[in-house]
């Protein structure tokens, strides 16, 4: 069996994939000179990728996958699959037979705490405290309104996805003495450890307004691709804070610049960004085309909730261990439904 990192894996990287695969398996990486680790030139892979039976891989060069024939197994090191989606990968694979397995839960600890980070930051009304404090302005008078920081004590976080990282968020809200709403595709089934109560997703407009804190930890799929509009903001206290540590796309982004610049919406935090598929005649960086990134009640990050202490170790072996239970024959525990898209 060959297996293909598409990155430029360090020897120790290699290493940690054979140690988890039988004896004799071979496995291979570009090398040449590149800007980042984590990506690869389709020029150092093309004679790499035709023969490859198994692909792990942080990014995908453009055109790469239909060269890669004999591919049977796809170990993707995120959590989402949107990515591949948009770049067709999803379709070829159901075509071709190949199966796919993500790294789901892999950075739940890193994302979570994130979550918890943008909470307290918003409640606790950091940057504007810390900006006042470098600047020499006293923030007076005292308990204003403006200045006051908000609780978390007995206040309600709803949570929007209710997998490995919506779970912890309820768990450590718990630390806070926070009520935990909790809102899933489907209504009914099992009771979810830490959430006082676990809603279908058509009962989130009765879910919104009892929010003081809403976080967005759900996929985006079909289903829930810009599904977080005007209706939901609306249903949203005035007072309550909007948090998306999930994928940029969730959220339409003029209704979000309204109610943040209205006072509809008390504030927003987020690590991830839109990116609108306009091709070549619209730019994609990161941020927000409106400047939601500037306003003075929005807290940010760049895709950085992941990049904290013992992830990357994690990602690498557990995308090993996608490809070692399809080696062995047994069922990949996180095998992705193609289906579905996660």
């Amino acid at each position: 069996m060959k297996v293909l990192c598409l990155w430029y894996a360090t020897d120790t990287e290699i290493n940690l994939i054979k140690g988890v695969l039988p004896p004799g398996t071979e496995v291979v990486a570009p090398r040449g000179e590149y800007l980042s680790r984590f990506d690869c030139d389709y020029s150092d892979v093309t004679n790499l990728a035709p023969d490859a039976d198994a692909i792990i891989a942080f990014s995908v060069p453009e055109g790469l996958l239909q060269i890669a024939e004999k591919l049977k197994v796809f170990s993707w090191l995120h959590s989402g699959v949107d990515d591949l989606g948009l770049m067709g990968a999803l379709d070829l694979f159901k075509q071709r037979g190949v199966k796919l397995a993500n790294i789901r839960g892999a950075n739940a600890v890193a994302v979570a705490e994130q979550a918890m980070m943008f909470v307290l930051a918003l409640a606790k009304k950091t940057l504007l405290k810390h900006r006042a404090t470098e600047e020499g302005r006293l923030l007076f008078p005292l308990y204003d309104d403006e200045y006051r920081s908000g609780m978390l004590h007995g206040r309600t976080i709803g949570v929007i996805g209710v997998g490995n990282i919506g779970g912890r968020i309820a768990k450590h809200a718990k630390g806070f003495d926070m009520q935990a709403l909790g809102v899933r595709r489907t209504n009914g089934g099992p009771p979810v450890e830490f959430f006082d109560a676990v809603h279908g997703v058509d009962e989130l407009h009765d879910v919104l307004p009892k929010c003081d804190y809403v976080v967005l930890a759900t996929p985006d799929t079909k289903e829930t691709h810009q599904f977080f509009g005007a209706a939901e903001l609306a249903a949203m206290k005035p007072s309550a804070f909007l948090i998306n540590i999930s994928r940029g796309m969730l959220i339409q982004e003029k209704p979000l610049y309204e109610a943040l610049t209205s006072g509809t919406l008390h504030g927003f935090a987020t690590d991830v960004w839109w990116q609108y598929n306009y091709g070549q005649t619209f730019p994609i960086g990161w941020g927000s085309r409106l400047g939601i990134h500037k306003l003075p009640n929005v807290v940010t990050s760049n895709d950085q909730a992941a990049n904290a202490d013992d992830v990357l170790e994690r990602n690498i072996r557990w995308g090993s261990q996608n490809l070692a239970e399809f080696v062995s024959g047994t069922p990949m525990k996180r095998e992705v439904r193609l289906d579905l898209g996660y």
